[in-house]
């Protein structure tokens, strides 16, 4: 790849974006009206004010769980390929494991995993 991929790549990527933005926007059905506008939570109307503050906990309760979600992702194709790749794998494998496993650690001793 000479140094033309690596400005038509880009390029491509920005004018594919804008194109389908564009035809999103030409083709979708626009309606506007006062009910669109009113904040509601699963259907139901609010009650009080909608700007409230959530605790940074359970923000970081969602990334840990995404994180070991994310996990599982990756350990799918593994086990499904293991007999064929090898030891070289298992080790790679039990690596990755060990690093989730001292980040869940530090997770647990930061008392990050309670829901209070």
């Amino acid at each position: 790849m000479g140094i033309e991929a690596l400005l038509v790549f880009p390029l491509a990527g920005v004018v594919l974006i804008l194109i389908a933005n564009f035809l999103a926007n030409f083709i979708s059905y626009k309606s506007d009206n006062k009910a669109k506008r009113e904040p509601y939570e699963s259907g139901v109307p609010t009650i009080g004010s909608t700007w409230i503050q959530f605790r940074v906990g359970y923000y970081l309760f969602a990334i840990i769980f995404l994180i070991f979600d994310v996990e599982v992702i990756f350990l799918m194709p593994w086990a499904v390929v293991f007999k064929q790749v090898g030891f070289t794998a298992l080790v790679e494998i039990l690596i990755f494991l060990l690093i989730l496993g001292i980040g869940l650690l530090y997770a647990w001793k930061k008392r990050a995993l309670r829901w209070e």
